[in-house]
């Protein structure tokens, strides 16, 4: 049975060096704290790469989110693909597969986030076996 959770979140990105002169390229350490059905904090590291294209850019990143999801403890990584091609968005946001510990060994789902008027939110869809 898939479950629905939705809240908000707040995210810092610091940027940090890469190995060699870029400015096509970045480098992001990820900080976020969600809130709602997913109360939790999360560290994670971002590659991005830009183009001459005004709204067209490319990220991956993989964060690791440690906290409560629907009353169940543990922690799971996300693993992010996005583009922008000329403004229109595409992005996939995957539970990474085998990566819950605790309460959420077994997890798997996919999350959307939306971003309006500089507030973040998700809604995480999933599956989690039973409690034991």
């Amino acid at each position: 049975m898939t479950t629905r959770a939705v809240g908000t979140f707040e995210v810092q990105l610091s940027p940090q060096p890469l190995a060699a002169e870029d400015n096509t390229r970045g480098r992001f350490s990820i900080d976020k704290q969600f809130r709602g059905d997913l109360e939790a904090g999360s560290q994670g590291e971002m590659l991005t790469a830009g183009t001459a294209v005004q709204g067209s850019a490319g990220y991956v990143a993989i964060e690791r989110v440690t906290g409560t999801l629907g009353g169940r403890a543990g922690s799971f990584a996300l693993q992010h693909a996005g583009s922008m091609a000329r403004g229109a968005p595409q992005l996939s946001i995957t539970v990474v597969p085998d990566s819950g510990t605790g309460e959420l060994v077994g997890l798997a789902g996919s999350m959307t986030i939306e971003i309006a008027d500089g507030r973040h939110t998700y809604a995480f869809e999933y599956t989690l076996a039973p409690h034991p």
